[in-house]
This record gives structure tokens, C-alpha cells and sequence, in this order.
């Protein structure tokens, strides 16, 4: 092996290692997912229930409806 073939390729193999840097560091990653997936939770949270906010509503319809085909429009 010659001295050039020994200096190219310790080249290459440098270049190609670090050719592509993180923009953060790796764990920042995970913390971004644990906050996303917080987010989308209380999302998710905020809908608990909510059939149940307007039941005077939902038995007035049921009334209403009572003979009505189910599905129906």
C-alpha cells in the first residue's frame, strides 16, 4: 500500500464518519417526544366526559326522537 492509497483512504474514512452532525444533541430528541406526546395526552384528557357536559340536551333529543328509525335522518 502506498503512502497516497494510505492518505486517501484515512481521508475518506474520516470524511464519511463525520459527515453528517446531530443539529442537537441526541437526547434533546426524546425530551422533544416525552413533551409531544404530554401535549397530544392532555389533548386526548380534555374530551373526557364531554358526552356527559350536556346530558339535559342528549335526553331532550332522545325524547324528541323516541320513534324515530335509529340512524336515521
Amino acid at each position: 500500500m502506498s503512502l497516497a492509497t494510505a492518505v486517501l483512504t484515512s481521508t475518506v474514512m474520516t470524511e464519511t464518519v463525520h459527515a453528517r452532525e446531530l443539529p442537537m444533541e441526541p437526547i434533546m430528541y426524546g425530551v422533544i417526544a416525552i413533551v409531544i406526546f404530554f401535549v397530544l395526552g392532555a389533548v386526548a384528557f380534555s374530551y373526557r366526559d364531554v358526552a356527559n357536559r350536556h346530558r339535559a340536551k342528549a335526553e331532550a333529543y332522545a325524547a324528541r326522537h323516541a320513534g324515530a328509525e335509529p340512524g336515521g335522518h
